[in-house]
Parts: C-alpha cells; structure tokens; sequence
C-alpha cells in the first residue's frame, strides 16, 4: 500500500502518470469503490438529501468518459491504471475537501478559506489533465481541455437532473 501512495503523490506533483499505477482491474474497483464512499460520507456530513446520487453521477459521468475516450483511442487496455489513478487523487481531493468543510463557517467571511478552495479546485483539474495527458497520449493543453469539458459536463447533467 506504501508504494501506491508514493505513486498517487508522485501524479499529484505531475511526477508521474497512470502508467506508473499498477496493472489489473482489482486494485480499480477497490480504489472506485473507496472514492465512491468516500463522496458519499461527504455529501452525508454536507446534509443535502441529493448529494449521494449527485456525487455517484459525478464519479459515473467522468469514468465513462474516460472509458469512452480510451476506447476511441484504441488504447482500452489502459482503462484500470487510469481508473486507479483517478480515484486514488479524487480520494486525496476528497480529504482536503473534507478539511476544508470542517474549517467552514457560514457566520463569517473567510476569503483566505476560499482561496484555498479555489486553489484545490485548479491543483485537481491540472491533475486530471495530467492523467488524462497520459492516458490518451495527448498534449497538457488537450488534457486539460479534456478536463474541463468533463467538468461542464458534469456540471450540465447535474443541474439538469437535479435542479
């Protein structure tokens, strides 16, 4: 488990990459399955009633779109790595986000508080984009194209599904 974290810190300086993560669907599902309750445990302290399913669709939208995309590119083979190593950072961002929400107070202004939250928010999606770099074998700049776009997507369907 030390070298995975290693490695997973490794992608979050843009060290590494996927390649780096090991091969195999096992150390996949248990990662998803950990970003998955992990999204829901934050949504359940965040109190909203529709947070799980949001999150779940957030998580569902982004890893079939990878999916979708390596499978164009013919490079599926790939799709376990960089499922690994999407959960494994979105497991990170998830406890810095955690964090965050327990530093919040709705009483005052915070500006610093959100600062650093916007800082978190451009560190993962340079992150994803890195990932993604990777995976598909493209540009930085495709790569965070890539990431932005999967955003709004995410972003449209929730609005969308949930208001």
């Amino acid at each position: 488990m030390g070298s995975i974290l290693v490695r997973l810190i490794d992608i979050l300086r843009l060290r590494s990459g996927p390649q780096d993560m090991p091969g195999g669907w096992a150390l996949a599902i248990v990662l998803c399955l950990l970003y998955i309750a992990q999204g829901f445990y934050a949504d359940r302290l965040l109190g909203d009633v529709d947070a799980a399913p949001r999150s779940f669709l957030a998580i569902t939208v982004q890893f079939l779109a990878v999916a979708v995309l390596l499978n164009v590119k013919r490079l599926a083979g790939r799709l376990p790595q960089t499922l690994s190593a999407l959960a494994g950072v979105g497991l990170v961002f998830g406890f810095l986000s955690l964090l965050l929400i327990s530093q919040a107070d709705a009483d005052k202004s915070q500006p610093s508080l959100a600062l650093v939250w916007f800082a978190v928010f451009l560190w993962s999606l340079a992150v994803d984009a890195h990932i993604y770099r990777h995976a598909l074998s493209i540009t930085m700049s495709l790569g965070v194209l890539v990431a932005v776009m999967i955003f709004a997507a995410n972003f449209i369907l929730i609005k969308a599904v949930f208001g």
